[in-house]
């Protein structure tokens, strides 16, 4: 019987891990944007059913790594992302992948709210209608109203589903773009500082449903707000720089982190 390496034992269990604990994991992932590189060989690995946090500085790298999470960087010129990332163990970078399929699987919410200039309903339809994930009206309707449940908004439009979208208030709008990643049924969304144009109240909603998602959903979220990371976050990430300077649970990155450079952001000597 042949004897595994001590290397190969560790392997082993790193696969077994990333297959039972990990939804993405992301190995020596590198971004240049043309002759600049924006991130520097990040290692993190996204936790099933959790929030994780990515904070840091202003240009520290964050917003480019969540978007290679679904390859939102292939639509800018000049951009090469290099290195692994995997979704359940399958090369996102892969030629084979579809990346409309990717991006049905891995969501997108956008730091300003961006509804389509349609009705609420044609909002939430429209990506189940293109992805057939309903076989009739009924279903379709039914897919609006449970999105819309979802994302805590239900009672507040139920009434005027054939009126715009860009009609509702800041807030709605933004609760309207989660329904309509949500509608596709996603097992990941990217949120890129989603609440940075709300107000309180509008912002505290967003971070209520955001703790309600996790129950179904892996949600990983860029934001600036420390207060706002240790409220809706089980794991946090430190980028400084273009360099992940560490991940852990948020209760101990907030109260006692291993690196200094966090303690200061953390504290507001920087940023």
């Amino acid at each position: 019987m042949n004897m595994m390496t001590e290397a190969q034992v560790e392997k082993a269990v790193d696969k077994q891990m990333s297959e039972t604990h990990f939804k993405m994991v992301g190995k020596d992932v590198s971004v240049h944007y043309g002759e600049k590189r924006a991130l520097y060989d990040v290692n993190l690995n996204v936790r099933k059913n959790t929030v994780t946090a990515l904070i840091g500085p202003s240009g520290c790298g964050k917003s480019t790594f969540l978007r290679t999470l679904n390859r939102m960087n292939d639509t800018i010129d000049g951009c090469r992302v290099s290195g692994n990332i995997t979704l359940d163990g399958m090369d996102i970078y892969d030629p084979s992948i579809d990346v409309v399929e990717l991006r049905a699987r891995v969501g997108m919410v956008f730091q300003k709210p961006n509804p389509f200039p349609k009705s609420i309903y044609e909002n939430i339809a429209y990506g189940p209608r293109i992805h057939g994930l309903a076989r009739s009206k009924a279903d379709l309707d039914q897919v609006v109203a449970s999105a819309l449940q979802r994302a805590g908004l239900w009672n507040e439009v139920k009434d005027r589903l054939q009126e715009s979208g860009t009609g509702l208030s800041g807030g709605q709008q933004q609760r309207l773009c989660i329904a309509r990643a949500v509608a596709v049924s996603p097992e990941v969304i990217l949120m890129d500082e989603p609440c940075s144009a709300l107000d309180p109240i509008a912002t505290a909603k967003v971070e209520e449903l955001i703790h309600e998602l996790r129950e179904n959903f892996t949600i990983v979220i860029v934001t600036h707000s420390m207060q706002q990371a240790a409220r809706v976050s089980q794991r946090t990430a430190m980028f400084h720089l273009g360099h992940l300077v560490e991940e852990n649970d948020t209760d101990k990155m907030f109260t006692n982190p291993d690196d200094q450079r966090t303690q200061d952001y953390i504290m507001g000597r920087f940023g």
